[in-house]
């Protein structure tokens, strides 16, 4: 499997930006659904990157985080700044809210440090994305201010959630990715862990992923497979699994991997010896990704936040970019 990097696909009117882009999501049409931070927080494009309009505004946080688009071509968006998650229709019209408007949850989380979780704790505080199962059911991975995965009803009810601080089976150091198998597994990215965790669709620990690198979000396409947007470890941080980080910015990127349903690489990009985060193609901060019918590959980043505001690439750095399936 080989992806080709997209010059100019998206067609940005005049007047807007995106210095962050949180996620993005394709819907049945393929039509294409970005969550920004910033004035339009959704964006929205046909298959050919045509601009087809926005909304949202004034209705979201600058944290902005995950967007889902459900089997009825509904839109789910995250928003950790206001500890919420909404179900909204294509044109942004709300239906459903889960979580209580800037409520968090008591986890003994400071509001800044994820490594101060020291307790599971309700829906939610600061939660990160959403995916929904074959039978209709929804899943939160609740990350920043908590350590656990929420289970909810197709109609908002919640059944059940697991999850403590930690490294072992089942433990979390920030939940910040997930989606469901055609098969009812849950997939979770526990991305300060370095892994993806395995779950039956009860929330029973079935195995893990190691081959991978702070994973920040996974999709399915059609055919099972699962593509995993992964962040570099910076200058300075530690990986518990990997050691310390290197002391040159410019020698690794953030990549995207591709993976069959038992978790063996059949495609990766990215992140080499050398790369440089900004070059078009290669990724300054990978935080979401999306799958269109065709198998190519829609890539977010939340570039200012992780890496340009911290003078590791240069302004005006790519923060979205698509990727054709060429082999």
């Amino acid at each position: 499997m080989r992806y080709e990097f997209v010059e100019g696909w998206e067609q940005l009117p005049k007047g807007y930006e995106h210095r962050d882009v949180a996620g993005v999501a394709c819907d049945l049409e393929d039509r294409v659904f970005l969550i920004c931070r910033g004035d339009h927080p959704i964006l929205m494009y046909d298959d050919r990157g045509t601009f087809l309009g926005s909304w949202g505004e004034g209705d979201f946080t600058l944290r902005t985080h995950g967007i889902t688009i459900g089997p009825d071509n509904s839109v789910w968006a995250t928003d950790d700044g206001n500890h919420t998650i909404r179900k909204f229709s294509p044109s942004g019209k709300l239906l459903l809210t889960l979580g209580t408007m800037n409520t968090p949850s008591d986890t003994g989380y400071d509001g800044k440090d994820t490594r101060t979780v020291s307790r599971p704790g309700g829906p939610f505080n600061r939660p990160t994305n959403i995916a929904v199962s074959p039978k209709g059911d929804l899943y939160v991975s609740d990350g920043y201010g908590n350590c656990r995965v929420h289970q909810f009803s197709p109609g908002g009810a919640l059944k059940r959630s697991w999850g403590t601080p930690g490294q072992g089976p089942g433990e979390f150091f920030l939940p910040h990715g997930i989606a469901v198998h055609s098969d009812g597994r849950v997939f979770v990215c526990d991305r300060e862990n370095d892994r993806i965790q395995v779950f039956s669709p009860d929330g029973e620990y079935l195995s893990e992923w190691t081959d991978t690198r702070r994973p920040t979000h996974v999709v399915f396409d059609a055919q099972g497979r699962a593509y995993v947007s992964e962040l570099w470890w910076q200058p300075g941080q530690k990986s518990l699994r990997y050691g310390p980080a290197g002391d040159n910015p410019s020698i690794k990127a953030g990549r995207v991997s591709v993976y069959d349903k038992d978790g063996k690489v059949l495609a990766r990009w990215g992140g080499q010896p050398g790369d440089n985060p900004a070059a078009a193609g290669n990724f300054a901060a990978p935080h979401g990704l999306a799958v269109d019918s065709r198998r190519d590959v829609y890539v977010s980043e939340v570039t200012w936040t992780f890496a340009e505001s911290r003078g590791h690439v240069p302004k005006g750095t790519h923060s979205f970019q698509k990727f054709k399936r060429a082999g």
